[in-house]
């Protein structure tokens, strides 16, 4: 199936009909991914009276309460309120969904003992092309980054001079496969999230930060129609599930 869908006074045609899903969901059947030394996510049965409201235990329906923490169990898009002493949501600040992306695979350099990206590395995945959305895949690219336990190891993420590229190329809507995309542990200093959002001039309050995104391999690197759906919550971030459309022409 297809459609055609202005966009910027574009017309783009686009294959509805095979949505790709680039979300990891809180799965309770297997490992979840997690991050940032906090125990696992759970969804249990809430009890009335000492009954399980369960149907499989003779309640009328499934009544499950869920603890999660967005930021290190579930895909998430977080805004500017994630760094900053005043509260900002991004159920608020986020007020359009549908964009155009780039997908870009990204293998991380070595440097000082970490693996980073550089903006060397984006400026060659993007050359010229005008996105309002960037997805980052880095490699390797294993199916295990949907149950990796990523506390306390250090993985790569984005350089400062690569956020500030992505900010100065407007860039609004910033996708990655990692728990961060700065460094496990720099002090509190986040030097990416803070460049990207602008913190120290004039803030972008629409722009956008999504973690723990998959990638498959099977989803080849170009442009793609991007629909960032994200959960009402009025938070600094919120559980989200990114699914991209091929564009045809």
């Amino acid at each position: 199936m297809k459609a055609i869908i202005e966009y910027n006074s574009r017309k783009i045609e686009v294959n509805i009909s095979n949505p790709l899903d680039i979300s990891i969901p809180i799965d309770m059947s297997k490992k979840n991914v997690n991050a940032w030394y906090v125990d696992d996510p759970t969804i249990f049965p809430e009890e009335f009276e000492g009954e399980k409201i369960k149907v499989s235990e003779g309640a009328v329906v499934n009544f499950n309460s869920i603890h999660f923490n967005p930021h290190s169990h579930i895909t998430h898009t977080e805004c500017v309120g994630h760094v900053t002493e005043e509260v900002h949501s991004v159920n608020k600040n986020l007020k359009y969904f549908i964009f155009l992306a780039e997908v870009v695979t990204v293998a991380p350099e070595s440097k000082n003992g970490d693996f980073v990206i550089s903006e060397k590395q984006l400026k060659t995945a993007l050359k010229n092309k005008k996105r309002d959305a960037i997805v980052i895949r880095t490699l390797p690219n294993l199916s295990d980054k949907k149950e990796m336990h990523y506390s306390n190891t250090n993985p790569p993420y984005l350089l400062e001079e690569a956020a500030i590229y992505l900010k100065e190329k407007g860039i609004k809507h910033l996708l990655i496969d990692l728990p961060s995309v700065d460094k496990e542990k720099d002090d509190g200093k986040l030097l990416s999230h803070n460049a990207f959002w602008n913190t120290s001039g004039k803030t972008r309050m629409d722009a956008t930060i999504t973690e723990f995104i998959y990638v498959p391999n099977s989803i080849e690197d170009g442009e793609y129609l991007l629909n960032l759906m994200i959960a009402p919550f009025e938070n600094d971030a919120t559980p989200s599930k990114p699914v991209l459309y091929e564009i045809i022409k």
